[in-house]
């Protein structure tokens, strides 16, 4: 990668979608908006939370709490005070309507160019941008689905699989790859997860048929959409000047619904923050839908002991917000007898010990999941004529790139040491 094509902030900013719509910059039409005028509209939680605009901020806030009312307005008000460039903030969201939803109300308060996206949305423009520059050609192409994959693996296994088993394996290998876990580790995190034997088969058949599953995506020259944020978060980790761009883009970040964040969205987040914490969650630990496909309320329940400038403050029985006061770093107190509300032990329940119905409202619940989070990036549909693969090995992620068909490996990038 030359210099140049990283630090031509233009390049960056406009031509290279790291995120930045142009439809975004256009604002209502003789808006006059001020930092304080803003306040008035809210409640005092939502105002504590609009208040809070450096360090690490979590907030506690279930539905019908006016909590993307609160955190847009957060946005806008750092903006509109001077201290949050729109263009430096990346909101991540869980589907493309709530995106498309928080970019409205952002442009209605005077605040155009804020990135609100997907992690696969997000992580997809990244890597439309960064690929071709240290790798070279285009970005590999994306399968829509994993079942034709995992049923090419299984058929190489000698495997005797039908439609309902391929659907349980081609979910298995999700939740693998969202977990962060290889063929030599799924065996034992799946039965600590107690994941049962999916499919009916023991873990270490499932763990061959991941290995195989891998190596058949690699022949094909394809990736699966777990791939794009592990090839992001690979990327960025592997290559400084990339790193350097993408910190230098995004300075602020929110991420709403975090009790449904994976581990591998937690990497790639990490990768994009590079050690900073100007981040701002919002969440509901009791609120955890997708446990079943690797999401974890963990990481919102250890956000402040992660950030230890994150310390608990009470704000109200509606949106209890997690702060620091920003010259001390000391706890912010409270009114006093207010507790946070802990959510069931259902929320941390291990997705392999439900059963029967509960299974089958599972999977309708995981494939309303897919078509949701896939909603914002039609890259099932999108088809790159360079094919690539990355395939997770233990410490390390291979990322290997074919270009145009004829050649299997271009480059090797050691990246993401866990």
């Amino acid at each position: 990668m030359t210099g140049s094509a990283l630090d031509h902030d233009s390049a960056i900013d406009h031509d290279s979608a790291l995120d930045h719509d142009s439809a975004d910059s256009v604002l209502p039409a003789g808006r006059a908006l001020t930092a304080d005028g803003m306040l008035a509209a809210l409640d005092p939680e939502q105002r504590e939370v609009v208040l809070a605009l450096e360090g690490p901020v979590c907030v506690l806030a279930g539905a019908g709490t006016g909590k993307t009312r609160a955190i847009t307005h957060r946005i806008a008000y750092g903006a509109h005070a001077g201290l949050y460039t729109p263009q430096q903030v990346l909101a991540v969201t869980f589907t493309a309507r709530a995106a498309g939803e928080m970019r409205t109300r952002l442009r209605e308060l005077g605040v155009g160019g804020v990135q609100a996206r997907t992690f696969h949305a997000a992580a997809l423009r990244q890597l439309g941008y960064f690929f071709p520059r240290v790798v070279g050609g285009r970005p590999p192409e994306i399968l829509e689905h994993k079942a034709r994959m995992v049923a090419e693996a299984a058929g190489r296994l000698r495997l005797t699989v039908d439609r309902t088993a391929v659907r349980d394996l081609s979910a298995e290998v999700e939740w693998s790859k969202v977990s962060l876990l290889t063929p030599q580790t799924y065996p034992p995190a799946a039965r600590a997860a107690g994941r049962g034997e999916p499919a009916g088969l023991p873990p270490e058949t499932v763990a061959r048929l991941i290995t195989v599953y891998e190596e058949t995506k690699t022949d094909r020259g394809v990736i699966d959409f777990e791939d794009v944020l592990l090839l992001m978060a690979g990327i960025i980790e592997a290559h400084p000047e990339v790193a350097t761009a993408v910190r230098g883009q995004y300075r602020h970040f929110v991420v709403d619904e975090y009790q449904d964040v994976s581990a591998l969205q937690q990497r790639l987040l990490e990768q994009w923050l590079g050690g900073r914490d100007a981040l701002c969650v919002v969440g509901d630990p009791s609120q955890t839908i997708y446990s079943f496909t690797g999401a974890s309320p963990k990481h919102l329940l250890d956000f402040p002991r992660r950030y230890p400038r994150c310390q608990h403050r009470p704000a109200g029985p509606r949106l209890p917000v997690h702060t620091a006061d920003r010259h001390t770093g000391q706890p912010v107190a409270g009114p006093p007898g207010q507790r946070q509300r802990p959510g069931p032990a259902a929320a941390d329940r291990p997705a392999g010990e439900r059963s029967g119905a509960e299974a089958d409202g599972s999977r309708r619940r995981r494939d309303r999941g897919r078509r949701r989070g896939q909603a914002d990036h039609p890259v099932g549909r999108r088809r790159h004529p360079a094919p690539g693969d990355r395939r997770p090995v233990p410490d390390q992620l291979a990322v290997r790139a074919v270009r145009a068909g004829t050649r299997r490996c271009r480059a090797g990038l050691r990246a993401a040491r866990r």
